[in-house]
């Protein structure tokens, strides 16, 4: 058997496992994983918008709601293994292609790539979390932080510009992509209700808009915090949603964006019901 043969055997092999019943499910289980950590992230938004913000709007607040319930340390440990479950998913599109005509496009690959080192991430923070690590800096000091030391490189002024301004430039596309609906083309529409297709097109619209809106000012913190050469006007989920309070409208900036962030949770759980996977 010679290498070539060997080769397109593995990568069979390979298309196999990436098409599978247990990528089907780790990526499903995924969605609702993350559904459920943007659900809370909103609810503590709502809270601080209506005045009760002891508790920080952000992942790390998510995780810690989670872990003072009853079956919470479970929950967090199922978390983190349908993170996982995202990120090997996301990593098999970038090997093999994703669902669609376009799947296969250099483009999409890209871009799965990046999905699964976010989702790979986000997975090892829950994870730690579950194992006991609540410990360390809060999310808006993590990014003050790595602002900081990016500050220290070579032409890290000019590095840290730059990823506020992709960091603003995805908030917008995630913003335009909900809005135009982009999501549908990802569903099995012809399985769906009318019902389920207005449930998500009303989660996914205002849930999108709201997600795009976050990272977009999250993004323009980051490149105020460059042009002024203060690490410390970066941002992190937090301390950018409580900036909407700080805006001539008040908390009630805040509140649609909180109640945006909320939608985003049963949006994700629609996903892993009705995406082609």
């Amino acid at each position: 058997m010679n290498v070539q043969t060997m080769s397109l055997r593995g990568r069979s092999k390979g298309r196999q496992a990436a098409n599978s019943s247990a990528m089907d499910a780790a990526a499903r289980w995924g969605f609702t994983a993350r559904g459920v950590i943007y659900l809370l992230i909103g609810l503590l938004a709502l809270q601080i918008a209506f005045g009760g913000g002891g508790k920080q709007a952000d992942r790390g607040g998510a995780l810690a709601e989670i872990g003072e319930k009853p079956m919470g340390s479970f929950v967090l440990w199922a978390l983190g293994v349908g993170l996982i479950g995202m990120s090997l998913w996301r990593l098999s599109e970038a090997l093999f292609g994703a669902a669609g005509p376009d799947g296969h496009r250099a483009g999409k690959r890209l871009l799965s790539a990046g999905r699964f080192v976010f989702y790979g991430f986000v997975a090892y923070s829950v994870l730690s979390f579950a194992a006991g690590d609540t410990g360390g800096s809060s999310g808006d000091q993590q990014s003050r932080d790595i602002t900081a030391r990016a500050m220290e490189l070579p032409a890290g002024r000019w590095l840290v510009g730059a990823a506020g301004i992709a960091i603003l430039a995805a908030g917008l596309w995630i913003g335009v992509r909900a809005a135009k609906r982009s999501y549908r083309k990802h569903l099995k529409l012809g399985q769906m209700s009318r019902k389920a297709k207005r449930y998500i097109d009303v989660t996914g619209v205002g849930g999108g808009l709201a997600r795009g809106l976050l990272f977009a000012a999250i993004g323009w913190f980051v490149v105020k915090a460059a042009v002024d050469y203060e690490p410390d006007k970066a941002k992190g989920f937090d301390a950018t949603l409580r900036s909407f309070t700080d805006t001539p409208f008040g908390p009630w900036l805040l509140v649609p964006v909180a109640l945006g962030l909320v939608l985003f949770g049963p949006f994700s759980f629609g996903m892993a019901r009705h995406r082609k996977v």
